[in-house]
């Protein structure tokens, strides 16, 4: 970093969204001595590694894309994993961010070298990769999470988590067990109903949904959008007008909650004639405290007569299937599980070690938090994407992801400017973190234990206001929010 004109070495672990946004938004700023690191052998993040039945996106497609690679090819309003798949890859290729990922690639741990004043890479296998800016971009829905039932290591079958489907998972004919209603169950089921021979769904609390607003895109728009590529962000405007709405819900405001719980209570009434089944998918749980689903056809195949839900506690696993708390076995020759991911454990496996010895464990032991989503105290030039406290309840979070990108590649410009790191300031993040906080303890994800929190009931993944006001806050690097590592007093205040 003392060199004249040294520009910071960039290296970024992972190569989904949030890692080709940031690496796309330095090497716009000229800040291209770039590296990603990916574990994996191409790019796409989640969309690489999720490729069940169903799978697709739940935010319309006009706003789950960059805004600077707004895209004339989609064939719906929600498309298909492989459409969003190949648009992420190709946008990866369009701005040159392709060649400087490597892959197969996986990192375990990295140490910050007071001494030499930079970031000491450990991958698999042993060799060391040094940077002076670490930006690790993993996500928060990276680490698939499964239960550990009882028996599971006994069941004959097959069994295997959404987010590690393989090609080869027979499901014509077989007997399937769904263990979870969120995100990926509901669009598991309706895919596989009528594929398999039964289906059967366990629920421990029922979601809240509402209609999923899809259609297919004509010849015609896609042309219009190709001569005319403004055009594409008419409906990215109208589907951002949109989630406002949403925001408001589950922000707080009452008469967009109430507006959506109408929404879905109608929805029940329609699409679910039997009562005794609508009384079991009807919520317990106050509406956003956990994800709300959008989706058209999940209710109708619960009241499929080959698609069965069950309500009861699972006991345990068994050799031909699950066994209830009513002593039910249910048979199945596939079980899934549709469990989500470890949401709130930020980073791991991963070992991050910053000044002093001081590890990221210790530092998270009550909860994971960072300045902005972006900045540990104690970590210089560490600098997160997608970090604690920036998921989105309600809009895409791939708006979030280029604020990031944005405000990541001011801090770099600042530190190639200074030659010289930069940490946080331990008083900014700690304000920062009891305002968050604060905010979070009179939101709608309280009402219930969710992915949102920890098992202290700390909510560590969501933001708590509107998309805008993240976007606004990230816009510029605040007068005193960061010190140079060499202002050692100033940086542990």
């Amino acid at each position: 970093m003392t060199e004249p004109n040294h520009k910071p070495r960039v290296v970024i672990i992972g190569a989904g969204f949030g890692g080709i946004a940031a690496a796309v938004e330095l090497l716009k700023r000229g800040l291209d001595n770039v590296v990603l690191l990916e574990k994996a052998g191409q790019v796409g993040g989640v969309w690489r590694d999720n490729s069940y039945p169903g799978c697709a996106c739940d935010v319309p497609a006009p706003l789950y894309s960059y805004s600077f690679a707004l895209n004339p090819e989609w064939s719906r309003r929600f498309p298909p994993h492989e459409e969003i798949l190949t648009y992420v890859r190709k946008t990866a290729d369009r701005f040159g961010v392709t060649g400087r990922v490597r892959f197969h690639t996986e990192v375990t741990d990295a140490t910050w070298d007071e001494a030499a004043a930079k970031w000491l890479i450990t991958i698999a296998g042993g060799e060391i990769i040094e940077a002076d800016v670490l930006v690790p971009a993993v996500g928060q829905l990276s680490r698939p999470s499964t239960p550990a039932l009882p028996g599971a290591a006994r069941f004959a079958g097959r069994a295997v988590h959404t987010a590690q489907w393989s090609r080869d998972i027979e499901i014509d004919g077989r007997r399937v067990a769904v263990v979870g209603t969120g995100a990926s169950a509901i669009q598991l089921v309706p895919a596989i109903a009528g594929r398999a021979r039964q289906v059967t769904v366990f629920q421990r609390s029922a979601p809240w949904t509402l209609p999923k607003p899809d259609r297919r895109y004509g010849r015609g728009r896609k042309t219009a959008y190709r001569k005319i590529p403004q055009l594409m962000r008419l409906p990215r405007a109208g589907t951002w007008a949109m989630t406002i709405v949403t925001g408001l819900a589950v922000t707080g405001n009452r008469p967009a909650g109430a507006f959506l719980r109408g929404v879905s209570t109608l929805q029940r009434r329609w699409q679910v004639r039997d009562q005794a089944l609508r009384a079991r998918v009807t919520p317990d749980e106050p509406m956003g405290c956990k994800r709300v689903l959008f989706t058209s056809s999940w209710l109708p195949a619960l009241a499929r007569e080959d698609v069965s839900l069950v309500t009861e506690k699972i006991v345990e696993v068994v050799p031909d299937g699950i066994r209830t708390a009513d002593g039910t076995v249910h048979a199945c020759d596939l079980l899934v599980y549709a469990t989500g991911f470890a949401a709130t454990e930020f980073l791991a496996p991963m070992r991050i070690t910053g000044r002093d010895g001081r590890t990221l464990d210790d530092e998270w032991r009550d909860g994971a938090y960072a300045y902005l989503g972006v900045a540990v105290p104690g970590f210089p030039n560490l600098f997160l994407i997608y970090g604690p406290n920036t998921n989105t309840g309600n809009t895409s979070v791939l708006y979030f992801h280029e604020a990031q990108a944005r405000y990541l590649a001011q801090l770099v410009a600042r530190i190639d400017q200074e030659q010289t790191p930069l940490e946080v300031r331990r008083e900014r993040a700690t304000t920062y973190d009891e305002e968050i906080q604060h905010r979070l303890a009179s939101s709608v994800w309280t009402g219930c234990q969710s992915w949102y929190r920890t098992a202290t009931g700390r909510i560590v993944t969501n933001w708590p206001g509107m998309a805008g006001e993240y976007h606004r806050r990230t816009s510029r690097l605040g007068d005193g929010d960061y010190a140079p590592i060499t202002a050692r007093n100033e940086t542990t205040q």
